[in-house]
């Protein structure tokens, strides 16, 4: 198969020997041909860069903020895909990084904390928000993104302006995702097992190498369903090995009063918008325009 190669985004095509697949769509804010600047949120070590997308609709200075997070491993340019129809939307759009993704400031213990931690950044972006005149706020989450927006609108000291959450293949039950993964890798399940009770246990701690142990059970929201109190858009594939739909339609199954499921056929993890930007733009349309305009 011949595929024609549209744009390079780093290196040099013709002398690279190696490359890899991404579902990156853009990889600088600038691709996305919307006005933007850079900006810096402070974080508990420093500060955390991010990009602010002013809205093509709805005013200048929309009140109504976009706080888009990324993933484990991944980096801000992963989420521009969502950019464009919350700026259609007249969101003001802030995508931000944070600890250990490379680009904010890292943990003393250089650990993720599969968003027991994480989520302060995205609090911080919150409270950036806020301070610039945000009066309600949409929080979207990708993957580990996922997680700390449950976390942040359930934990935030303005989760009263938290008005809605759009989850792209979002962790809902960490214990179940890394043990399907361990599964996925040929990792018998009672090693995965003993991982697990790692991470949570403080004597694994020097095995780990985090500062902390994690609270898996405060990170299980669909044991926790009933804590949400956020209207919730999950977008999930359906074939999706990293992070299964499973637990996203339990969720939905849990609580068909706050969350819609929209499935969609593709492999892979957090590529539902590139098998079908169409039906995903609509479905967060339709979302966002279904929740409280003050």
């Amino acid at each position: 198969m011949t595929r024609l190669v549209e744009r390079v985004d780093s290196g040099d095509l013709h002398a690279a020997t190696a490359g890899i697949w991404s579902g990156y769509a853009y990889s600088k804010p600038e691709q996305l041909g919307l006005p933007f600047e850079d900006v810096d949120i402070q974080v508990d070590d420093g500060v955390a860069p991010a990009w602010k997308f002013a809205p093509t609709a709805g005013g200048p200075a929309s009140s109504t903020w976009a706080v888009h997070a990324h993933g484990m491993g991944g980096k801000r340019a992963g989420v521009l895909r969502g950019v464009p129809v919350a700026s259609r939307l007249g969101c003001t759009s802030l995508v931000v990084s944070f600890r250990n993704d490379g680009e904010a400031p890292p943990s003393n213990d250089s650990r993720y904390s599969l968003g027991q931690n994480e989520w302060l950044d995205v609090e911080a972006a919150i409270s950036y928000a806020v301070d610039h005149g945000a009066e309600r706020i949409v929080l979207f989450g990708w993957s580990l993104g996922g997680s700390m927006a449950l976390r942040a609108a359930n934990l935030s000291a303005h989760s009263d302006r938290v008005i809605g959450l759009v989850l792209v293949a979002p962790v809902l039950d960490w214990a179940e995702t890394l043990t399907s993964n361990g599964s996925a890798s040929g990792l018998p399940k009672a090693i995965a097992r003993a991982g697990l009770r790692m991470l949570g246990s403080d004597a694994g701690r020097w095995v780990t190498g985090l500062n902390q142990s994690i609270d898996l059970s405060a990170l299980d929201w669909v044991t926790r369903a009933g804590d949400l109190k956020t209207p919730t858009l999950i977008l999930h594939g359906i074939n999706d090995k990293s992070t299964p739909v499973a637990a996203s339609e339990r969720f939905a199954e849990l609580r068909p009063d706050l969350v819609q499921l929209v499935r969609f056929v593709v492999p892979g993890h957090s590529l539902e918008w590139n098998a079908d930007a169409e039906k995903w733009e609509s479905s967060v349309t339709r979302f966002l325009k279904s929740l409280p305009a003050d």
